[in-house]
């Protein structure tokens, strides 16, 4: 047999993580490595939160599944928190992000066909956009890598220009249901849209009774410095989904929507086996506990500032290898000017330090929301001095 046991489908590098401390992760070998990828912007309180894991344990102890055919006294309560926190009226729970964009997808269509309007059914989406992995999620992104091998992809989606209000406008017909879009691209290259971009957006939505969909599960809970990133345009959606952060590491995700955008989403629209189980609702709680308050959201604000002014300073000192800075509160990339993969591997294999690659040759750093100083001080010694030994030659 030539297959591995684990379905190929990630390029998994040699570092073997086996436990976590804080803001850094242990390998099978034992070595050290600052963690500033945290699970790809999951890991929002580290890997060992005494709050959430205590939370998790005490659920585990008395209920950790039961179906959604019955009433759900933990879901209520953090569907409660969560519309108190948000624009929001109601909640869907899923175990991931591509749930919860599949649950906003299925969503903006219901809005239109529980009225009648059967022929609107189309998102218009944005270049470079990242949703998820499903084939309705891959078939609402333009990249054409993740569509070889899966075609043909689901119709109802239409690709504009990320930040080019005018070719979305354009791109509205009779089909159109709404807008799908990250307020800040992730996996595209940590790429801001500007605030006259997302207003347009909302505007464009309330003119033709569209909705606007929000994909904040990679930017949102606290990541930018606001509890979710729409709330620094100063702007209210239809629809958010979210993940990521939202579980601090447990599978959990959330579809959020107005009581008007959810009007099709009634009694055996939706569902799901696993989503709003009482021991995801518990780490729900917990990172909510933790977060959804003045103090922290402070205190990433500050870190990422502090991270930002740094990296900017930094870079200068290296044109050959970076061009910029750009994202918002500790959603941060450094456009490079190569495929940053092979600095990447050099960062973690040669200096113990974990970021991911992103679109548009962008060094990803998304750290746990709890980093301080010290950390900061240290993934800067460590990337100067990878900068310093690094050469664009070396393979991946």
């Amino acid at each position: 047999m030539s297959i591995s046991p684990l379905m190929p489908v990630y390029p998994r590098c040699g570092f073997r993580p086996v436990r976590g401390d804080h803001c850094h992760l242990i390998g099978e070998d034992g070595r050290r490595y600052l963690d500033f990828a945290a699970g790809i912007a999951v890991n929002i309180l580290g890997h060992s939160h005494p709050g959430l894991i205590g939370a998790i344990q005490r659920q585990a102890e008395t209920l950790m599944h039961v179906s959604n055919l019955y009433g759900s006294p933990q879901g209520e309560h953090l569907a409660q928190r969560l519309v108190d926190l948000t624009f929001a009226d109601t909640v869907f729970f899923t175990n991931s992000g591509a749930e919860a964009v599949e649950c906003a997808i299925k969503t903006a269509r219901a809005y239109h066909q529980h009225a009648g309007n059967t022929e609107r059914f189309e998102l218009i989406t944005f270049n470079n956009a990242f949703h998820g992995r499903t084939i309705a999620t891959i078939s609402a992104s333009s990249q054409e890598k993740m569509h070889k091998g899966f075609m043909p992809l689901l119709p109802g989606f239409k690709y504009a220009p990320f930040d080019d209000l005018e070719a979305a406008k354009a791109l509205i017909g009779p089909n159109t249901a709404g807008f799908l879009v990250e307020p800040v691209q992730g996996e595209g290259g940590i790429r801001p849209a500007s605030d006259a971009f997302m207003h347009g957006l909302r505007a464009l939505a309330d003119e033709h009774d569209l909705l606007l969909v929000l994909d904040e599960v990679q930017c949102g809970v606290c990541r930018t410095g606001t509890f979710y990133a729409y709330e620094q345009y100063g702007i209210v959606p239809d629809v958010v989904a979210t993940a990521k952060g939202i579980g601090g590491g447990f599978p959990l995700g959330a579809c959020l929507a107005t009581e008007k955008a959810a009007r099709g989403m009634i009694a055996g629209t939706h569902g799901s086996t696993y989503g709003g189980n009482p021991l995801a609702m518990a780490a729900g709680e917990a990172v909510l506990d933790a977060v959804a308050n003045p103090a922290f959201l402070a205190h990433v604000t500050a870190m990422g500032e502090r991270l930002r002014s740094r990296l900017e300073q930094f870079i200068g000192n290296y044109p050959e290898l970076f061009e910029l800075v750009r994202g918002r509160g500790l959603m941060l990339g450094v456009k490079m000017r190569s495929e940053p993969r092979p600095f990447v591997a050099h960062l973690r294999d040669n200096h113990q330090l974990l970021t991911v690659s992103a679109g548009d040759n962008t060094l990803r750093l998304v750290p746990p929301l709890v980093i301080d100083e010290s950390h900061i001080d240290e993934f800067m010694d460590k990337l100067s001095a990878a900068a310093a030994t690094f050469r664009v030659e070396e393979p991946a």
